[in-house]
């Protein structure tokens, strides 16, 4: 066991909600939505599907923090 680190999973959650947000960045910065011919109902759901693993990402990465 490493002295330094309490919890074993701690650097897991940590890469994992990093991984989440800069895939919900990515989604973003990408938009995906621009190159298809969906309705608006869609893009909004794209958008806050984006946002939302932003989120999830970056709680889960100060809950494994703390």
């Amino acid at each position: 066991m490493n002295r330094y680190i309490s919890d074993p999973l701690e650097p897991l959650g940590t890469a994992f909600g990093v991984l989440l947000v800069l895939i919900g960045i990515g989604t973003l910065v990408g938009m995906p939505w621009a190159h298809k011919s969906g309705s608006a109902l869609l893009m909004l759901g794209q958008i806050l599907g984006a946002v939302a693993a932003i989120g999830i990402g970056a709680a889960l990465a100060w809950i494994a923090r703390t």
